[in-house]
């Protein structure tokens, strides 16, 4: 089994920045993606990024350039860095965790941007 915790959210004002963080435990497989997912309210839940095992990157279009995803294999943390937020950017941050056909998935991190 394989657990997640994503920390880091909180209120932010437009043109701040946050780093989300997501630590994971248990069961992992070497080879895995990791990725972030965000969900607003009233909205459905939305592709943010994602990161592989060796490093491999790739961004949801409409955030490139202001979102950076990491991670730290030796301590299984994933992290995003988020720039030059918007009040669009408001929404419960989630990761997750695929390896070996599973899904695993955090109980999400609330991010406000608001003046």
């Amino acid at each position: 089994q394989v657990q997640l915790v994503e920390s880091g959210g909180g209120l932010v004002q437009p043109g701040g920045s946050l780093r989300l963080s997501c630590a994971a435990s248990g069961s992992i497989f070497m080879l895995n993606v990791m990725s972030w997912y965000r969900q607003a309210p009233g909205k459905q839940r939305e592709y943010v990024a994602f990161i592989t095992s060796r490093g491999t990157t790739n961004y949801a279009d409409s955030l490139k350039g202001r979102f950076t995803i990491s991670r730290d294999n030796a301590k299984n943390t994933m992290y995003l860095q988020m720039n030059s937020l918007k009040a669009e950017d408001t929404a419960i941050y989630y990761c997750k965790l695929a390896a070996s056909g599973k899904e695993y998935w955090g109980q999400g991190t609330q991010v406000t941007v608001s003046s």
